[in-house]
């Protein structure tokens, strides 16, 4: 098993970016142009290494390597949206990876990347990048190729090599469980399972009891061998069920007008550990959105867009204002999810214009904006 944090550490130290390995302050696959760029990197890495892994760090800076972090991110569905647009499309994974000095709820992105074995290319059109495109690594730069295309394995031993520094260790696994429990969280209720006497989860949250089923809120769940990040949530409540050889997550979202405020079951997540060592990780879509009378919908949604171009045009808010913009991500979220397709839009012009001034009402919208795109992805 290997050390994805460990793993990191290498990649950063063994060499600046080359065919196997790019480094980004941050992708935003929300937008065209992010989109894009993010398929070209996958692309020309893919090619360049059609024998062996190719890696993205995500949340590092690009002159000194300083390890910054970024926002949790559950894939959502990442493998769907590279196989809508890449032809030959490698095996794709997001991860988050913890790091001790980020701030709570930071991580490193780690995307693993694995050819299929067949030269990669764009499927159809997306930004400024044509359907048919091929890509390969240059050094730091993924760039077209028209000519000469063929698959070349450069990079095996020096990625097995990397891989193998990475590998885990008993003394690595107890200390990520001593931390975990003892002083990341040592205010919440804590605990940790092992798994085919290999495995080791820890979670924490904080817990509750609703009838016959336990619920946790504040929840952080890590797969210690490999310093994965498996789940993290400020805001949504979630159950846990396990067996000896299987760990399940089902998270809830809050969702609702007004004071009329539901729970409702968005996803559950399901890792299978098995005899040789591996694991499998397979996530399903069970959300049911909540549906609205359109015309109540078209009120509050003409209501929040008046409320941006005031935000906009930097006019003070009254207190009620202030009140209902809180709220203004959830219901744009149920407004998208009732068919008001426009409301994507809005959220990412409302994202421009709160980040750096409403802390509150932008973990709100990062919130509503996972779920939209889990939504999308599915």
């Amino acid at each position: 098993m290997i050390n994805k944090r460990l793993l990191v550490k290498n990649l950063l130290a063994h060499n600046d970016e080359n065919s196997f390995y790019d480094k980004k302050r941050f992708i935003d696959i929300g937008q065209k142009e992010g989109k894009g760029k993010f398929l070209k990197h996958v692309c020309a890495l893919a090619n360049s290494n059609p024998k062996s892994n190719s890696y993205i760090a995500i949340g590092v800076e690009d002159e000194d390597n300083k390890i910054v972090g970024v926002d949790f991110f559950d894939d959502s569905k990442i493998q769907n949206l590279v196989n809508a647009y890449l032809d030959n499309p490698p095996l794709i994974a997001y991860e988050n990876i913890p790091f001790p000095h980020l701030p709570e709820g930071k991580v490193v992105g780690l995307v693993t990347i694995r050819s299929n074995g067949k030269v990669c290319s764009l499927r159809k059109n997306i930004w400024k990048y044509y359907g048919g495109a091929v890509f390969f690594r240059e050094g730091s730069i993924s760039m077209p190729k028209a000519f000469d295309i063929e698959l070349k394995d450069l990079n095996s031993a020096t990625v097995a090599t990397i891989e193998q520094h990475a590998r885990n260790n008993i003394e690595l696994t107890l200390d990520g469980v001593i931390d975990f429990l003892n002083y990341r969280h040592k205010d919440l209720s804590s605990y940790y399972k092992v798994f085919k006497e290999q495995f080791v989860i820890c979670w924490a949250g904080n817990k509750k009891k609703v009838k016959d089923k336990t619920y946790y809120s504040r929840v952080d769940i890590e797969l210690i061998n490999e310093q994965v990040k498996l789940f993290y949530s400020t805001l949504d409540e979630i159950t846990i069920s396990f067996t000896d050889n299987s760990f399940a997550i089902t998270e809830y979202v809050q969702l609702g007008l007004g004071k009329e405020q539901r729970y409702f079951p968005l996803e559950k997540v399901k890792i299978a550990f098995k005899d040789n060592g591996t694991y499998q990780i397979t996530a399903k879509l069970i959300f049911e959105p909540p549906q609205y009378d359109r015309k109540t919908l078209h009120h509050i949604y003409n209501a929040n867009n008046a409320l941006i171009q005031k935000i906009h045009k930097d006019r003070a808010l009254t207190k009620a204002e202030v009140t209902d913009l809180k709220l203004v991500p959830a219901t744009y979220l149920i407004c998208y999810l009732n068919g008001f397709e426009e409301a994507k839009e809005q959220m990412e012009i409302l994202k421009g214009l709160i980040k750096s001034r409403e802390e509150a009402v932008y973990n709100n919208l990062k919130e509503s904006l996972r779920i939209l795109r889990k939504v999308r992805y599915n």
